[in-house]
């Protein structure tokens, strides 16, 4: 590409908008100042701006139309030239129409995650289009043979035979380069599936990576809550054994309490001489 190409390609990808610009607002903001300082038939300033308005973006739509469609044929111009002696790895973006939404989106996940698959992916994307298109240019040419082949045998001239042998040449020659050819692009494809699952495989290789060490420390680092929970639990236990224990004290203090009644009220009447009291009844 020249520099002259890079500016017109530069041009091109702003000017439907600068078309529809120049196409659509100049008129309406004339009359819209005219509407905002006029002293008189501000209805009508209101009125011709409004028209125009309408009328400039339904010529600007159209200006810019025709921008985007000549646009299209002057890359394909310059696609066809660039391809005219193989693509390459650089003018690969000039030819992403020409490539399947996956192989695009392919590219792109490479360029954000691995840019040096990226780079050898983008090298067996041109090669895959420059096979493609000695392929289509060699079935043109191969009909275009054939064509003068037949054409030919209802000639009656003396130079008929030199001519088809000369034409059988060329469809000889023809069938060599898309024999080639489709083996080349066989291999390219072999190529490109493997570096798209080679891709893959990283890319989930990663996730995994990376789940396994979100597994990791979940395991590592016990929840706050569950911690709390626990904590609660363990405090709530101690406070029911601390309070069964001195419920039990309290009992055996009761218990003490009244075998030494008892025995006092039964010392004292053996002293006196009184029988003993009975024994309490039991609860």
């Amino acid at each position: 590409m020249t520099a002259s190409d890079r500016m017109t390609a530069a041009l091109l990808r702003w000017l439907p908008w600068l078309a529809f610009a120049v196409c659509a607002l100049p008129l309406p903001a004339y009359f819209f100042y005219r509407y905002f300082t006029a002293a008189e038939n501000v209805g009508e300033q209101m009125l011709f701006a409004l028209t125009s308005l309408g009328v400039g973006a339904f010529v600007g739509l159209f200006a810019a139309l025709f921008v985007v469609l000549y646009r299209g044929r002057w890359q394909k111009r310059l696609r066809e030239r660039l391809a005219s002696d193989g693509v390459t790895a650089d003018e690969l973006s000039w030819f992403a129409p020409e490539l399947t939404p996956a192989q695009r989106r392919a590219l792109k996940e490479m360029e954000a995650q691995n840019p040096l698959l990226a780079d050898a992916y983008r090298e067996t994307l041109a090669a895959r289009l420059t096979a493609v298109r000695v392929q289509s240019a060699a079935r043109r040419d191969a009909a275009a043979v054939d064509r003068r082949l037949a054409e030919a045998s209802r000639l009656r001239a003396s130079g008929r035979a030199a001519l088809e042998d000369d034409l059988r040449k060329d469809r000889a020659r023809l069938e060599r380069i898309l024999s080639e050819t489709g083996e080349h692009h066989a291999e390219i494809e072999t190529r490109l599936q493997t570096i798209e699952a080679l891709a893959e495989r990283r890319a989930s290789e990663a996730e995994t990576e990376v789940a396994l060490l979100r597994l990791g420390a979940v395991r590592a680092h016990t929840p706050l809550a569950l911690e709390t929970a626990r904590a609660e639990s363990d405090a709530r236990e101690e406070v029911d054994h601390e309070l069964r224990e001195k419920l039990a004290r309290h009992q055996r203090d009761l218990t003490a309490i009244e075998r030494g009644l008892r025995d006092s009220a039964a010392d004292g009447g053996e002293s006196r001489g009184l029988p003993s009291p009975p024994p309490p009844d039991k609860v």
